[in-house]
């Protein structure tokens, strides 16, 4: 049987994954990441038949490209003389005229191009993913799915920035990112809380890109992310919320270019800015510098400040649904963000939460609180496979 790939281009990572089509669905056959690009990079994969393989790749080596490149050459001998009829790529930013998947061909892959600006972090990973799969399997249906796209659904008030309209009608407007992960996790709530997913949820992506979404009915209303995926919460590298005048000071008084700004912004800021140690929230708690607990500290009382405006947003909560890498995986986190907040309808579970249950919320609890595992990979492909007629 043909085979589908997925390619999930992050700022610091490259996430893929293997599946088949099969009558009763897709199976994954094999799914692996190249993590810590730019650092200390190291890649790992993993098959269904339990075959592992893990490397460190040589800093020299350790940029998105040449981490591609090792992803393609152990997919071929993996996985010999098998057909890869598809592969599906997340693409952060489809701007507003992308609302669902579509099959790439040269024509909107130029497209794209043209919205690297909103997305200088990600987008260009995201193209160069699609480069590097159309050149390694010319055959294949190449399929792009936007982040952006589960948010069109926004108000008008959740979409739009208090500019001239001009400005709005030129695009300049709230997209919203993570769509991929909030789609997925919309899907878990209708198959195993359908009840839930009919009410006010929200859903809080946590990890080294790091957003919140409110969704009403299964559908998203409004989310912390705006025009680019700065805004909002800060995040491993990026800043999130920031008064615009900071950035006019830094121009005008500074003497900072575009170009500056944007390394500052998407790069040296949020956690790795504040603390002057590490991106990476497990080093910044293990730590005992004032500065790695300041910049906990501060994003847990980012992420409170958000979850009390999208409930405001909703007129109330039912849910609230944590993901992402840090979402799934760090209890003190988990805890430092739900302590006290019985004033919004949470009764926290300490003893659930250490031991990683999926509801951490006690029963008296008027807002449901859950962990849930987020997986782009398996959104990707199911996408496309029902984009490609695969399944």
């Amino acid at each position: 049987m043909s085979l589908l790939l997925t390619l999930n281009a992050g700022s610091s990572s490259i996430k893929f994954a293997l599946f088949e089509p099969r009558p009763q669905g897709l199976e994954r056959l094999a799914v692996g990441q190249v993590e810590g690009l730019g650092e200390l990079a190291h890649f790992s994969a993993v098959t269904t038949a339990g075959e592992r393989h893990e490397q460190p790749i040589d800093g020299a080596a350790a940029d998105h490209s040449h981490a591609l490149q090792g992803v393609l050459d152990w997919l071929r001998l993996s996985f010999p003389n098998r057909e890869v009829a598809a592969v599906s790529h997340r693409v952060v930013h489809g701007g507003a005229e992308h609302v669902e998947p579509i099959l790439l061909d040269d024509e909107n892959r130029a497209q794209l191009e043209t919205l690297v600006p909103l997305a200088p972090l990600h987008q260009p990973h995201n193209l160069a993913g699609i480069d590097a799969a159309r050149l390694a399997f010319p055959q294949a249906q190449q399929v792009a799915c936007f982040d952006t796209s589960f948010h069109r659904s926004h108000p008008f008030v959740s979409d739009t920035f208090a500019l001239p309209r001009q400005y709005y009608e030129q695009g300049i407007r709230r997209y919203g990112f993570h769509g991929l992960s909030y789609e997925f996790i919309s899907r878990q709530l209708k198959s195993r809380h359908p009840g839930l997913l009919a009410g006010r949820v929200i859903v809080a992506h946590l990890g080294n890109g790091a957003s919140m979404c409110a969704m009403r009915a299964g559908r998203s209303v409004a989310s912390t992310m705006g025009f680019t995926a700065l805004d909002g919460l800060p995040m491993g590298t990026r800043c999130g919320q920031i008064d615009p005048g900071v950035l006019l000071y830094l121009v005008s008084e500074r003497g900072m270019n575009a170009q500056s700004l944007t390394d500052l912004l998407y790069r040296n800021s949020g956690l790795k800015g504040m603390s002057g140690l590490s991106n990476d929230m497990r080093v910044l708690l293990a730590s005992d510098l004032p500065s790695a607990r300041e910049a906990v500290d501060y994003f847990v009382e980012q992420c409170r400040r958000e979850l009390g405006g999208l409930a405001a947003s909703l007129g109330g909560l039912d849910a609230l649904v944590l993901t992402g890498g840090i979402g799934e995986h760090s209890a003190e986190v988990r805890s430092r963000l739900l302590r006290s907040m019985g004033w919004l309808g949470i009764d926290f579970d300490e003893s659930a939460n250490q031991a990683g249950a999926e509801e951490i919320s006690l029963p008296r609890s008027s807002v449901r609180v859950l962990v849930l595992a987020t997986d782009e990979e398996r959104m990707l492909a199911e996408h496309a496979a029902e984009l490609t007629a695969l399944s």
